[in-house]
């Protein structure tokens, strides 16, 4: 479980680019990509390096970290390889780590999420040339958790337009439309395509 220890408010941020400088060497920095690359109270990417990732988007990070994946790592993980993805990158919508979203910011933290959104265009530039970026919609029903979520979705998807991306989804949507998490998916189950501004239209 991580339970934040207080409203990001009230800490010090490390900006994205402050975040990419290393720290630690206790993981295999060839293979993880993983910002900061430390347990803090927040967590702006966590994933494996390739050419071709899939992009998943959940809400919001928990306690995963390289070669300690959570559950719904592991899912990802197992999604991108049945999907023909040579890797994955878990992004997230707010980066604030909290194992139950009850327990995230009540009010959005605009300097975190300016953050995270470079981080979003960071790993859109880690495409590699030849390659369409991916990005999976996997947020569930936890988006109405908190009214700001919605409208990080959509500096999300401003910022994938930029960069032609195309969006994806994976196993049932809810009766609102929300993608389906990535817990509880089929071993075999395949992406396909997810009109976000559609979708961002109806929420």
């Amino acid at each position: 479980m991580h339970i934040p220890l207080c409203q990001t408010q009230e800490l010090e941020i490390l900006t994205f680019q402050q975040a990419l400088v290393p720290t630690q060497n206790d993981y295999d920095r060839d293979r993880w990509l993983y910002i900061p690359d430390h347990y803090a109270e927040y967590r702006y990417l966590l994933g494996t390096r390739g050419k071709n990732p899939l992009i998943c988007i959940g809400i919001n990070p928990s306690t995963a970290a390289p070669g300690d994946l959570d559950n719904t790592l592991k899912s990802v993980e197992r999604i991108a390889q049945g999907n023909g993805y040579d890797s994955f990158l878990m992004f997230n919508v707010y980066a604030q780590r909290a194992t139950r979203p009850e327990d995230m910011d009540q009010v959005c933290n605009e300097a975190l999420h300016r953050e995270n959104l470079a981080a979003f265009r960071y790993v859109l530039d880690q495409v590699g040339e030849g390659f369409r970026p991916a990005i999976w919609a996997a947020w569930g029903t936890i988006i109405e958790k908190r009214p700001y979520l919605k409208d990080c979705v959509r500096d999300l998807a401003a910022a994938g337009q930029a960069y032609n991306a195309q969006w994806l989804c994976a196993g049932k949507r809810t009766k609102k439309g929300h993608p389906h998490h990535p817990l509880y998916l089929r071993k075999d189950e395949k992406v396909r395509p997810f009109d976000v501004e559609e979708y961002l239209e109806s929420i």
